[in-house]
């Protein structure tokens, strides 16, 4: 049987995002996961509209998901896949549960292009990957901004 790869974990991650935004319609296209040892131990989809709670955000559920199901509010060792770059509050919530390192495909610019509405920038509180706490890491982009032109064009 094949390893899971970086991206095996991100596509899951797109994956949910597309289901939450394209096919329940019920939200942005956010989803993730966190993986720990080769397995994922949590998983999540920004819930914002439908629960009213600004904070349902998709690495939120994540990292709740994972810390029930690992009986613990410690993360160490684990790796997020988010479908887009984390706000401060999740990349905050990222760094308390101890999350090693974190994957995204959309980056903050595309959240601001794609999100429909009257979003909050998020630029203003997002530092450049370098300068992070946490080592973040891009990947499978182009595969997000499909999801993101098609949730624009339900508008």
């Amino acid at each position: 049987m094949e390893q899971p790869t970086h991206e095996t974990f991100l596509r899951r991650a797109i994956a949910l995002a597309r289901q939450v935004a394209l096919d329940e319609q019920i939200g942005g296209p956010f989803g993730a996961v966190i993986v720990r040892d080769g397995a994922i131990v949590g998983e999540g989809q920004a819930r914002v509209e439908p629960e009213c709670d600004p904070t349902w955000h998709a690495e939120m559920a994540a990292i709740r998901d994972a810390c029930r199901r690992l009986g613990t509010p410690d993360l160490s060792g684990c790796t997020m896949y988010t479908s887009c770059e984390c706000c401060a509050m999740c990349h905050a919530a990222c760094w308390r549960a101890g999350i090693a390192r974190i994957y995204y495909a959309g980056s903050v610019e595309d959240t601001e292009t794609y999100a429909r509405g009257h979003r909050r920038p998020r630029g203003q509180f997002v530092l450049p990957d370098a300068e992070r706490h946490l080592p973040v890491y891009q990947l499978l982009r182009d595969e997000m901004l499909e999801v993101w032109r098609a949730y624009q064009a339900q508008a």
